[in-house]
């Protein structure tokens, strides 16, 4: 059964510094599988990194990663982070892919503080980065510090800010290491994995949502668009927050 992990928001350093050991420990990490595929990317994650976890938010592509770690490990962290405004056809799909792929350590990951925070729900049409904070990076952190790094389903070809992606990163502020088994995958091979393992997608997929987030903030993508187009529309914004440090895109060549 789902553990369900309800965290309250903790305090995050004001700047984020990255550990010279951590930093050297990532580059040695990025040397040694340069080369290899993101199998053996993950692979090295769950089996030398320490006490990883997978981060997934059950979305259009995320079978792709469950499905590795279950092939490696069925029993491997998975933290799928319940915003309480999800599509309700990611919980369904969240629960159905689970019980397929035999996960047997599923962490439900909610806020605690959300009905005193934004009691009306209306929090992301005033500002959707403190919602963002509320419902989703605050509660992250929190459940993260048990672990010594985290799994990502980030690819460099879907924003330019993620263009320099390593497979490994070290995270400023929290001395943990950030796995990007997918970096260096492009769309077809996205696809390609899914067909080739007959991995079930996200039914809104096939309703025009090739990325997925809540639902209140989630739109169809028309032809020809960029993939996250439909992700805030209309705003400036491109990225959750979980990947940020004091309001910046970091990646591990920057940190």
């Amino acid at each position: 059964m789902p553990l369900d992990v309800h965290v309250a928001p903790l305090d995050r350093p004001a700047e984020g510094v990255v550990d010279p050991a951590l930093a050297e420990r990532v580059a040695a990490l990025n040397a040694r599988f340069r080369h290899h595929s993101a199998t053996q990317v993950m692979h090295g994650a769950l089996n030398d990194a320490g006490k990883i976890a997978l981060v997934s938010s059950f979305g259009a592509e995320s079978v792709v990663l469950l499905h590795m770690a279950a092939v490696i490990d069925r029993a491997a962290p998975v933290l799928f982070i319940d915003t309480e405004m999800l599509f309700t056809e990611t919980l369904v799909y969240q629960a159905e892919v689970a019980e397929r792929l035999g996960l047997t350590n599923m962490q439900t990951v909610r806020a605690a503080d959300i009905v005193t925070k934004d009691p009306d729900g209306t929090l992301h049409q005033r500002d959707p980065d403190a919602c963002c904070a509320l419902r989703k990076t605050e509660p992250l952190n929190a459940a993260l510090d048990a672990f010594d790094g985290w799994i990502t389903g980030r690819k460099r070809f879907q924003t330019g800010a993620r263009a320099a992606l390593d497979f490994f990163e070290a995270e400023p502020g929290t001395g943990r290491i950030k796995v990007n088994p997918l970096a260096h995958w492009a769309p077809e091979d996205v696809r390609a994995y899914m067909e080739e393992n007959r991995l079930p997608r996200h039914p809104l997929v096939a309703k025009g949502y090739p990325s997925i987030g809540c639902a209140p903030c989630t739109s169809p993508v028309k032809p020809g668009e960029d993939p996250r187009a439909g992700r805030w529309r209309n705003t400036a914004k491109d990225e959750c927050g979980i990947h940020f440090v004091n309001g910046r895109v970091v990646r591990g060549n920057a940190a």
